[in-house]
């Protein structure tokens, strides 16, 4: 065998395996970018209509509908109809099986034979995040399903497996037909090297011929290793810039594929230091909607940094910057980590919202529990201050619970996503009340009752018994502990709502000071005078120095002696913020 031939058998296979795993890894990386990228429309479009029939099924039972067979289908109908404006091929179906695997709603007619459907519902037994296959109407199709419990619909969106997929078959054929070409040049490129190495080994061997013959032992070869080599390293070069020509091509559409996707993630990076990561999802999902105003209720808190002006005088303006943002750093953290989101700073003041723009079950709690977390992280970075020698920090916090307007607000050039209402208002004068009652922390009566409702209020044991259970933590981490303090009407209203202050944990004296606390109130809204007295008597024994204590010893024993009109209502009304 030719050296020429062993050299194309040697170098030959090593071209083809590049080009091959070099074609084959841009393939299925653009391959599975591409089924990504379908797949997480697949699942957007169903979490949409999940989301879109929850809306009309929420619209029925609050009107009190859905006991009505003919409101019901009305809105099975809207919901269809929905899927019907989400479809975007003429080949994708949207559909719903009922309880008897019959089909209830499909957005194009679909024949789904019985053999069809014994292979189809047992992939519908479970819920899967995976994208399934089967056979419908005689195709098979891809599809996302999930079941809606008020219709007892099993929904299904499907879209062919060919045309799902056909993007992907595309990128398959250029692939192949780029490395057909590719192996092709390579081949050709190996020819002219193979050529242009043995050309020079046929000299030499020309030559030793003609001394062997001639007997000329003094005649030379000149043979010019360096120039050979390098000319065979610039060969390869050149054939590895073709290479990667090649793969370039390929590897393009798979790059133009995923760049919108980089871009959206560029650009959540950014906006999340300024906009609460649901706020973004909501507006990539559904940029219009970001524009309309909505009612719902949730949870206000307001923190305020107390006698601020002073600290501010002591400090230079770095180092009061410096100052504020390690404090705010670990106030914004708790509030984020408990799924609330910081509508805005007011100066050295923090307002923060839970149940915006996403709603949770638990938000009424969770805005407590962050306000008793913000409060233990003020003493561990008032530890840090003292030993950097700055001033300590001092805050009070205020949260009301209810009904308030969300949305954008603002002008063209400039919008703030921010709730507005008179509960922000009240949450704001709860968390100036803190001053007058000398607490760090106040919650108002709605928030009260929606803690009460869900369970989250810790039982406080009799006035007269030992804490027991109680004593040091309240029931279980989801629980908390209230203590009643006093029924205002804050500056510019004259309906009065209770405040009350929360902890986490009571020592058995506290346990059974709030306790006594709480007796007395009720006796002293009962106009039960003299035994609130003696109710505040035992708490401020139990408690030294309670000035809400002391304020309402003071006020029963007035009262007792000069009794407040018969249309009193043990409102205090407050003359400042």
């Amino acid at each position: 065998m030719k050296i020429r031939a062993k050299i194309f058998l040697v170098v030959l296979p090593v071209i083809v395996v590049t080009l091959t795993v070099a074609a084959a890894t841009s393939y299925f990386n653009a391959v599975n970018g591409v089924t990504r990228i379908a797949q997480r429309l697949l699942n957007f479009k169903s979490e949409s209509l999940r989301k879109y029939a929850e809306s009309q099924w929420k619209l029925l039972v609050d009107n009190n509908y859905d006991s009505r067979p003919d409101m019901i289908l009305a809105a099975q109908t809207a919901v269809a109809a929905y899927a019907e404006s989400m479809l975007l091929s003429d080949t994708e179906i949207i559909l719903a099986l009922d309880g008897d695997a019959e089909l209830a709603m499909s957005t194009a007619p679909v024949d789904i034979s019985g053999a069809e459907k014994a292979l189809l519902l047992p992939l519908l037994e479970e819920e899967n995040p995976l994208l399934l296959e089967a056979a419908m109407g005689g195709k098979l199709r891809v599809f996302r399903h999930f079941y809606f419990t008020p219709f007892r619909w099993r929904v299904l969106l499907t879209e062919e497996r060919g045309v799902f997929y056909a993007d992907a078959e595309k990128i398959k054929t250029q692939a192949l037909i780029t490395l057909a070409f590719s192996l092709a040049a390579a081949a050709l490129v190996l020819i002219v090297i193979t050529r242009r190495l043995t050309k020079p080994l046929g000299r030499v061997i020309a030559a030793m011929s003609g001394i062997i013959a001639g007997g000329n032992l003094n005649e030379r070869v000149r043979v010019e290793y360096r120039d050979e080599t390098g000319h065979l390293a610039l060969t390869f070069n050149t054939m590895l810039r073709e290479l990667e020509k090649a793969y370039g091509r390929i590897k393009g559409q798979a790059f133009e594929a995923v760049l919108a996707q980089k871009k959206e993630e560029r650009i959540r990076k950014i906006f999340q230091k300024y906009v609460p990561k649901d706020l973004i999802d909501k507006f990539f999902a559904s940029p219009e909607s970001m524009l309309v105003g909505d009612n719902r209720q949730l949870a206000i808190l307001f923190s305020d940094i107390r006698s601020f002006t002073t600290i501010s005088e002591g400090l230079s303006p770095d180092e009061l910057v410096k100052n504020l943002n390690r404090y705010f750093s670990g106030q914004v953290d708790i509030i984020m980590n408990r799924g609330g989101i910081v509508d805005k700073y007011i100066g050295d003041a923090i307002m923060a919202v839970w149940g915006a723009p996403v709603q949770h079950d638990d938000d009424a709690l969770q805005s407590v529990l962050s306000g008793l977390d913000m409060i233990e992280a003020v003493k561990e970075f008032n530890k840090k201050q003292g030993a950097l020698g700055k001033p300590e920090f001092h805050i009070g916090i205020g949260i009301n619970y209810g009904i308030v307007t969300v949305g954008n607000i603002g002008s063209e050039r400039k919008m703030d996503y921010t709730v507005i209402g008179d509960m922000v208002n009240l949450a704001s004068r709860m968390e100036g009340l803190t001053k007058t009652y000398h607490q760090e922390i106040l919650i108002s009566e709605s928030l009260f009752d929606k803690l009460k409702d869900q369970g989250a209020i810790g039982a406080l044991p009799l006035a007269g018994t030992a804490a027991g259970g109680l004593m040091g933590a309240a029931a279980s981490c989801q629980t908390i502990l209230a203590r009643l303090l006093d029924t205002v009407a804050v500056k510019g209203k004259t309906r009065g709502v209770k405040i009350y202050t929360v902890r986490r944990r009571l020592d058995e004296a506290e346990a059974r000071g709030w306790a006594a606390h709480n007796e007395g109130m009720e006796l002293y809204y009962n106009r039960a005078f003299t035994g609130a007295a003696e109710k505040f008597e035992r708490a401020l024994a139990l408690l030294p120095g309670d000035h809400n204590a002391q304020s309402l010893l003071e006020r029963s024993r007035d009262y007792a002696v000069n009794p407040p009109p018969e249309n009193w209502d043990g409102v205090e009304v407050m003359k400042t913020k």
